[in-house]
């Protein structure tokens, strides 16, 4: 039995025994890496899935800066969550459904977008009526708990009776099926649903901030850098770490993104390892990230 490196996570340490390609490969693919803010939210959701169906259901709303990860969040919980089929029935069943607001914003943009994210062809010639029955049928139908709503700032492209009418929307849902909603997006959405009060109401609130120089902002270095398929292990000093906050700006895929690359040169290099001297010398490769510096 070969000992597995105290420095690494077990998925990291598999994969340290392959080719430079493939440990290349695992940095570059996409790993989900916890954290306190991110165990909150999930903590927060989990609450919302096993909730008795009320007349007013809880709902929750994550605003964070574009990078924070929020988008991963979704991803992970879906993962998390995913469609089981009943045999008995034949229906597929599940809990949340994710629908991203793409697009300038409407009440039947909204039920189409809803009817593709349950996988519903429909015609385009279809009545605003129709759509929202085939909705309220198939929503019940699968046994949403959770409505997801990514983009959710999208809303504010439109103007403020359009935006009315999609709030107006989203409250009907929830009230018509008794489920919960989870609506991401940057901190611009908050005036756009604070705008329809009874809904706004109903909704928790939780930030994902931009990383400081904290305890939570240097577990979430080790953690990111104990899934780095390196053989040697990164020891970075409170200077290391003042340079990765200052070249990121403190957001999460841009912290990522120095990181990986870092590692991807420790093995092409030869080095095996970050140092500050690496973090330092590190240049952004786009002009969009140099103007972070």
């Amino acid at each position: 039995m070969i000992d597995q490196p105290s420095h690494l996570t077990n998925d990291a340490a598999d994969i340290l025994r392959d080719s430079d390609c493939n440990r290349i490969y695992f940095i570059q693919s996409k790993r989900w890496i916890a954290y306190t803010r991110a165990k909150q939210i999930f903590d927060l959701m989990n609450r919302l899935l096993v909730h008795p169906r009320t007349t007013r259901m809880p709902s929750l709303a994550v605003y964070g800066d574009s990078g924070m990860g929020k988008s991963i969040l979704i991803e992970k919980f879906r993962d998390d969550h995913g469609i089981a089929f009943d045999a008995k029935t034949g229906v597929s069943q599940t809990r949340l459904l994710v629908v991203e607001m793409a697009g300038r914003p409407g009440e039947r943009r909204l039920y189409a977008q809803i009817l593709a994210a349950l996988g519903a062809p429909h015609n385009p010639r279809s009545t605003i009526v129709d759509l929202e029955q085939s909705t309220l049928r198939l929503l019940r139908a699968v046994g949403v708990q959770i409505l997801i709503i990514d983009e959710v700032h999208n809303i504010v492209a439109g103007s403020w009776r359009e935006q009315r009418v999609v709030l107006n929307t989203l409250r009907f849902l929830s009230n018509e099926l008794k489920i919960s909603l989870v609506c991401f997006g940057i901190t611009e959405a908050r005036e756009a649903i604070n705008g329809d009060v009874q809904l706004a109401r109903r909704f928790d609130v939780i930030t994902l901030p931009r990383w400081s120089a904290n305890d939570e902002f240097e577990q979430l270095i080790l953690a990111i850098i104990r899934n780095l398929p390196l053989h040697e292990p990164s020891v970075l000093t409170a200077r290391g770490l003042r340079r990765i906050l200052h070249v990121t700006n403190g957001v999460t895929a841009r912290i990522f993104r120095l990181l990986n690359d870092l590692a991807i040169d420790a093995i092409e290099t030869g080095t095996e390892r970050i140092t500050d001297q690496a973090i330092e010398t590190w240049k952004p490769i786009t002009e969009e990230e140099a103007a972070f510096q």
